[in-house]
């Protein structure tokens, strides 16, 4: 059975903390997937969501990575 903090302030915090911490999973799985050639198709589907949304949550970011890249060259 899972437990929280008997303190709500303890408790919130580690709910904001598991998510911070899901969120950058997903970020560095997403971008390794596109790395190494998955679709965005193929992306959504591991992700549990529609292609679109796949796309509209991570493309800027890796775009933006992209272009940090071609600057540092």
């Amino acid at each position: 059975m899972l437990t929280t903090p008997d303190d709500p302030a303890a408790a919130i915090a580690a709910v904001i903390g598991l998510r911070r911490l899901a969120d950058r999973m997903e970020r560095e799985a997403v971008e390794r997937a596109v790395d190494t050639g998955w679709t965005w198709q193929q992306i959504a589907q591991a992700l549990g969501v529609t292609r679109q949304a796949a796309h509209k949550r991570h493309a800027p970011r890796l775009r933006d990575r992209g272009r940090r890249m071609e600057e540092d060259r």
